[in-house]
């Protein structure tokens, strides 16, 4: 499907593949937190974007006890192929017993988002250098 934006250029939106794209919902203890789990995220190049949204509340049953807490909420953009190595980085960081960590798979989006994703929260390929000729 194609459709006009506002400056009349043509912009496509595509269905993605659903195994190449996905969004993580992770909360939080506090921002800092919060944040150090976002950049960690980023520089380690295991997802494309990280968007932190203060004070959500929650109320969830924690051992038999009702729970009311503030938490930040991070919304994770990454791939597939890196969603494994991804959670595991998480899970090392986060100071939860048991840290919330839910993968949904994205159906579609602006096809030059979903590029860009896939290219920045892949791995950095180290190029091989000829042998030395000597």
């Amino acid at each position: 499907m194609t459709r006009k934006a506002d400056g009349g250029a043509r912009i496509r939106s595509v269905r993605s593949d659903p195994a190449r794209v996905r969004l993580a919902l992770v909360t939080a203890a506090d921002e800092a937190q919060a944040a150090a789990i976002a950049r960690a995220l980023i520089e380690e190049r295991l997802a494309a974007c990280v968007n932190l949204i203060p004070n959500i509340r929650s109320i969830y049953r924690w051992r038999e006890a009702v729970e009311d807490d503030r938490e930040w909420l991070l919304l994770i953009k990454t791939t597939a192929a890196q969603y494994r190595k991804m959670e595991r980085r998480i899970l090392e960081m986060h100071s939860y017993e048991t840290p919330e960590v839910i993968e949904l798979a994205i159906a579609g989006g602006s096809a030059p988002y979903l590029r860009w994703l896939c290219e920045t929260a892949a791995p950095v390929k180290l190029s091989r250098r000829p042998p030395r000729r000597g």
